[in-house]
């Protein structure tokens, strides 16, 4: 109340006890003698919608939800999330097949679900009713910060999809289909209150919309501009689709005082072996480095690392294992990172037309962690012709040989393929070869042919399970020249010319390309 936006504050305070009221939230009686009641808290955010000139000033009820125990307040928690990576494959099909995508916002998210628990919450801070403050509010809805709310929000959400004819997919719950004919569908993705309706029949598509604000407290955003701080740009005339997040790199470098510095071409130099070795040991060092943000730097990079750019995927992994206790060369390692984004902040993640094809490369570098030799095994997953999918992570053991090390990677790129291949089955699609390229020879021999050998031996038997699916041809085994397996940027730092040609497999391309 001492900000000079106060009105404006207080208006949104407004907004969101109308919407409490409208949803009938909570009913005011005394709280039973063996019940207590939760403490509650506003949260406040000056927030810049997509097509709006001025800023929002949005106030939000939250319950202190931390202190529910498990079995009285609450039983199961679930957060109606779709995977990023499902987001990208439904963008690579509506690119290739020219679809229409539309983006809806649901309005007081939490508030349509019903609470199946008796649970107290204290009266709202500036909003107490005179005689009545002994009172305190029974919850009728689940309100923000309740553990079980978003569980709760999904199953009403649920309900009304499938009262639509809408099914939810076995890979993901969070996305709905309805199939009318071979060609004509509507697929609905949900990211909590975010929703992505995609379709060939724009008509299909107004009708479910209206259907949702009937149940629901809608916001139309029209076709989609920017999901989950993804902005989406589409070139109608050429059937290409860009993902990017140069507003959100360039903030992040803002943020860090990083937005002015020299770039490089490589998201980490050769040169940088970092270990545990260079963590610091005295007391002395390690308060230093407290006063260095590396944890915030390292986890707002995740965010591009997840969404649009798998170029950093290894790199963000390396600098990720030291959050406990990083030194000074870790964070010059994350400031390179940083000079490297500068540089290449435009690259965008593209789809384009043509036959919707699902294609992977997987591979794996021996002994590529300097602490406990374990390799580090990276696959890339490509759809439409973009990524859809990557991974970058040490393996769970100590590989002896290179074939053994390459076979585990094949074998984790293979379960993520399957997942996929159902997911795109589900969707109505089937392509006639799914291949996963690998360019290890020794790996695709031993795949095919269970061969005792003596340095072959000790490979977990639950990596073998490959040999049956490729015997039942659920995919194929291919080998392919390193100098095109798109995947190498996910195992080691590689030099300019080889991350570009990385990057065009990717498709990653910045927009004078």
């Amino acid at each position: 109340m001492g900000d000079e936006n106060k009105i404006k504050w207080v208006d949104a305070m407004q907004d969101e006890m109308k919407s409490l009221h409208e949803n009938i939230s909570y009913e005011f009686i005394k709280l039973p003698n063996e019940k207590r009641a939760l403490k509650n808290k506003w949260v406040y955010r000056v927030k810049q919608e997509e097509h709006a000139s001025q800023p929002c000033y949005k106030a939000k009820l939250v319950v202190k939800g931390f202190i529910q125990n498990k079995g009285i307040d609450f039983d199961e928690i679930f957060s109606p999330v779709v995977k990023m990576s499902f987001i990208r494959v439904v963008l690579g099909l509506a690119a290739s097949l020219d679809l229409e995508i539309e983006q809806m916002d649901v309005k007081t998210t939490f508030l349509h679900g019903d609470l199946d628990k008796e649970i107290y919450m204290e009266q709202l801070e500036g909003f107490i009713i005179k005689g009545k403050e002994d009172y305190a509010c029974k919850l009728k809805k689940s309100l923000y910060g309740l553990k079980q709310a978003p569980r709760q929000w999904y199953k009403k959400f649920e309900s009304v999809m499938g009262e639509q004819g809408y099914k939810k997919t076995t890979s993901n719950h969070c996305v709905f289909v309805h199939k009318f004919s071979d060609d004509d569908f509507v697929i609905l993705l949900l990211y909590v209150d975010d929703i992505l309706i995609v379709g060939r029949n724009v008509s299909r598509i107004d009708k479910l919309k209206k259907q949702l604000s009937k149940s629901f407290s809608m916001k139309d955003l029209g076709p989609v501009k920017k999901i989950l701080g993804i902005r989406i740009e589409r070139d109608r005339a050429s059937k290409k689709l860009y993902m990017s997040q140069e507003q959100y790199i360039e903030k992040v470098l803002e943020r860090f005082n990083m937005s002015k510095a020299k770039v490089v071409n490589s998201p980490l130099a050769s040169h940088f072996k970092l270990s545990r070795r260079h963590s610091p040991s005295i007391d002395k060092e390690k308060e230093d480095m407290r006063r260095v943000p590396y944890a915030s730097a390292v986890g707002s990079l995740m965010n591009p690392m997840v969404c649009t750019r798998p170029d950093i995927a290894y790199v963000i992994g390396v600098v990720s294992r030291f959050l406990s206790n990083p030194g000074r060369l870790h964070w010059e390692a994350v400031k390179w990172i940083m000079r490297y984004l500068q540089g290449t902040s435009k690259l965008k993640l593209t789809f384009e037309s043509g036959k919707p094809v699902l294609v992977s490369y997987t591979d794996s570098n021996m002994a590529g962690d300097v602490d406990n030799r374990r390799p580090t095994l990276g696959y890339l997953m490509t759809f439409s012709g973009g990524a859809v999918f990557w991974q970058s992570r040490l393996q769970k053991s100590v590989a002896l040989s290179t074939t053994e090390a390459e076979y585990i990677a094949a074998a984790e790129a293979c379960k993520e393929l399957l997942w996929m291949k159902r997911f795109i089955h589900e969707l109505g699609f089937k392509q006639q070869r799914y291949v996963v390229y690998c360019d290890n020879q020794s790996v695709i021999h031993l795949s095919k042919n269970s061969i005792f050998h003596a340095r072959s031996k000790h490979i977990d038997v639950r990596y073998h399970w490959m040999r049956d699916a490729l015997n039942d041809n659920l995919f194929e085994l291919e080998k392919i020249h390193i100098d095109h397996n798109g995947s190498d940027m996910l195992t080691k730092s590689l030099p300019k010319e080889k991350l570009e040609v990385c990057c065009s497999i990717a498709e990653m391309a910045s927009p004078s390309k």
